[in-house]
């Protein structure tokens, strides 16, 4: 199947989500080729930057499932580079 590569932005204004959040990345995890994450104690935010190397369809669900949980917002930025995975 064809993957792309993609980079993943996440907010976290509501900590609460956490841990929900962290168990849908974990499902994910052998996909993810890396993953940073930087707290914004100013702003009372997270921000998690994620790479990920998938098909696009598992992408884009990814970061639905992501951006419906409470005070978390995700944008994806796909790559034009496709290889057969």
């Amino acid at each position: 199947m064809a993957t792309t590569i993609a980079v993943i932005g996440i907010i976290v204004e509501d900590m609460s989500s956490t841990p929900k959040l962290n168990a849908i990345l974990h499902e994910h995890r052998t996909k993810i080729v890396g993953r940073m994450g930087l707290p914004y104690r100013q702003r009372g935010v997270h921000v998690i930057s994620i790479v990920i190397d998938a098909p696009t369809e598992e992408i884009s669900a990814l970061t639905d499932r992501v951006s419906e949980l409470p005070g978390v917002h995700a944008k994806t930025a796909y790559s034009n580079v496709v290889t057969d995975g």
